[in-house]
């Protein structure tokens, strides 16, 4: 079982997200994951996820409550 980051980007700037969010999951080591709290759906990270870093992940989200959704992306494997 390995570490997991926290990440809450609803106060991070929109243009600043998905950089942010990128740098910290291409640090992270197999087995490792970030944890990651939003103001709405990441479904489109989710699609950049897929196109940027196919096989390198598994994402887990859902809505905890009103402009609260946390997403668990989980590194598998390095590229």
């Amino acid at each position: 079982m390995g570490k997991t980051v926290a990440l809450d980007v609803r106060q991070t700037p929109p243009w600043d997200r998905h950089p942010k969010i990128f740098d910290i999951f291409d640090s992270l080591e197999p087995g490792d994951a970030l944890e990651l709290t939003n103001d709405h759906d990441p479904r489109p990270l989710r699609y950049q996820f897929m196109m940027e870093r196919e096989g390198q992940f598994e994402w887990e989200s859902g809505e905890k409550a009103p402009r609260e959704w946390v997403a668990t992306i989980k590194r598998v494997k390095k590229p």
